[in-house]
C-alpha cells in the first residue's frame, strides 16, 4: 500500500446554514478548522484533523504543503518511521507549534488508514479498549459572561442537553499577567454564579488560559476553593512549571496544563516535578494518536492523570482522542466543543453522539467519522483580535 496523495482543508461554517440563533462571534467561532486527507493506491482513505489557530493557518498547512513529498509513495503502515523522519530528518529536531499541527494531522489520518485496512476501530490496534463510553465536559457554552446569560446557558447545558461537567473562562480580556484585585474578584463572582445556577452535583473547571501572574494565580485559586470546582486549567503560562507548582501547592483544586505542550520532550519535566495534577495534550497538536498514548503512559508513572485538550471538531479530532481516551489507565475527561457541534455534524459522516455526558465508543473501522467533502465550507474572516494595549 503507498499514498497517491495528500490534500489539505480549511474551513468554517460562516454564514452558511447555521441557526440563527448563533451569535456572529460563534458562526466564526474563533478560527478555521483544518483536516487532511490521504489517498493510497488501494482505494482507501484516511482523514485526519491539525489543531489550528486564528491568523496561523498558513503555517499549518505550509507545513504539511512541504512534508507532502515525503510522503507520495509511502507506505502509511509505517507510523514510527515517519514520526522520525519528520521530527529528526525535516525539522532537524527544532519542531515547533505549527509542525506539531501538521505532524499529528497526517499521523491521524494514517492511522485511520490502517484501521479500514486491517477492518479494525483504530483502539483495537491500539491493544484494545477499556472502557465503552467516554465521559465529556462542556466547553463552549456560554454566549457572554454577564451573568443571565451564565446561568441561562449552564442551565440549557444541563436540563438540555444532559452534560455533568462544564467549562469556562470566567475572565474578561485583555489578558493580563497582572489584573486589579477586582477583576479576579468578578471572575471568582463568575464561578460563583455558575456553581449556585447547576448545584453542588454538576462539575465545573476553570480556564485561565495562561493569563496569570504566579501570585495572581494563587489570589484567585483561593477565592474559588468554596465553589469546589473540579479543576483550574493553565493559571501561568506552561513554560513556567516552578510557578504552575506554586499554585499547586496551595490548594487542594486539581491544577492542570498541556495544551500548550508538544510531544513527549515537553511533557518530561511535568511529569518529574509533578507540577500539576492533570495534563491536557491535544491529540491535534502534540503529535498525533501515538504521542498521546507515549505521553499519556508517562504521565501514568507519576500518578497525573490525562484529560485531552479538544479545541478541534466534534468529528474528526473528537473521534481520534476518543480512541485514544478508550485505552489508556489514566483518563478521566474529554473536552467537547458545544459551539462546534452543529457544524460538525454538518460535514462529519457518522458524528459522535454525546448523551448524558458520554459518548459510546465507535465499532467502525479506522477513526469511524469521516469528512463530507461537499458539506465544506469556507468563508473569509478579517476580523481583527486586541492587540497589544495602544490603540
Amino acid at each position: 500500500m503507498k499514498i497517491t496523495n495528500v490534500e489539505i482543508f480549511i474551513t468554517n461554517p460562516g454564514m452558511d446554514g447555521l441557526d440563527e440563533s448563533f451569535s456572529e462571534s460563534i458562526k466564526f467561532f474563533g478560527k478555521n478548522l483544518i483536516f487532511v486527507k490521504i489517498d493510497t493506491d488501494i482505494g482507501i482513505t484516511g482523514w485526519g484533523e491539525c489543531y489550528s489557530q486564528s491568523d496561523r493557518d498558513t503555517q499549518i498547512t505550509s507545513h504539511v504543503e512541504k512534508i507532502k513529498k515525503y510522503l507520495i509513495d509511502y507506505n502509511p503502515l509505517n507510523i514510527r518511521n515517519f514520526i522520525l523522519g519528520a521530527q529528526r530528518d525535516f525539522s532537524n529536531k527544532r519542531p515547533s507549534m505549527d509542525f506539531w499541527c501538521a505532524v499529528s494531522g497526517i499521523e491521524i489520518a494514517m492511522w485511520d488508514i490502517i484501521g479500514k485496512y486491517y477492518e479494525q476501530p483504530v483502539y483495537n490496534l491500539l491493544g484494545g479498549k477499556i472502557r465503552e463510553k467516554i465521559k465529556v465536559y462542556a466547553n463552549g457554552w456560554a454566549t457572554s459572561l454577564e451573568e443571565e446569560d451564565l446561568s441561562k446557558n449552564a442551565l440549557e447545558m444541563v436540563n438540555n442537553r444532559g452534560f455533568k461537567a462544564l467549562k469556562f473562562d470566567p475572565f474578561t480580556g485583555p489578558w493580563e499577567d497582572w489584573p486589579e484585585n477586582e477583576i479576579l474578584f468578578e471572575a471568582s463572582k463568575r464561578v460563583e454564579v455558575v456553581r449556585e445556577t447547576v448545584g453542588p452535583e454538576i462539575d465545573i473547571l476553570i480556564e485561565v488560559h495562561r493569563r496569570l501572574s504566579v501570585s495572581k494565580a494563587q489570589i484567585f485559586t483561593k477565592s474559588i476553593e468554596k465553589y469546589k470546582p473540579f479543576w483550574i486549567e493553565e493559571p501561568c503560562i506552561s513554560e513556567n512549571l516552578d510557578g504552575i507548582k506554586e499554585v499547586k501547592n496551595i490548594t487542594t483544586i486539581p491544577i492542570v496544563t498541556g495544551e500548550a505542550l508538544y510531544s513527549r520532550n515537553m511533557f518530561k519535566d511535568v511529569c518529574k516535578n509533578r507540577s500539576v495534577d492533570i495534563i491536557n495534550p491535544d491529540i491535534c497538536n502534540t503529535g498525533g494518536i501515538l504521542e498521546l498514548i507515549l505521553i499519556a503512559s508517562m504521565a501514568e508513572t507519576f500518578s497525573i492523570g490525562v484529560s485531552p485538550h479538544g479545541w478541534n471538531s466534534t468529528g474528526v479530532g473528537a473521534s481520534a482522542a476518543l480512541s485514544v481516551s478508550s485505552v489508556i489507565n489514566n483518563f478521566i475527561i474529554y473536552e467537547y466543543m458545544v459551539h462546534v457541534e452543529e457544524f460538525s455534524k454538518k460535514i462529519t459522516k457518522n458524528h459522535p453522539i454525546v448523551e448524558d455526558s458520554y459518548i459510546q465508543i465507535s465499532d467502525l473501522p479506522g477513526l469511524g467519522t469521516e469528512i463530507i467533502e461537499e458539506n465544506l465550507t469556507f468563508i473569509e474572516n478579517n476580523s481583527k483580535r486586541d492587540f497589544g494595549n495602544l490603540i
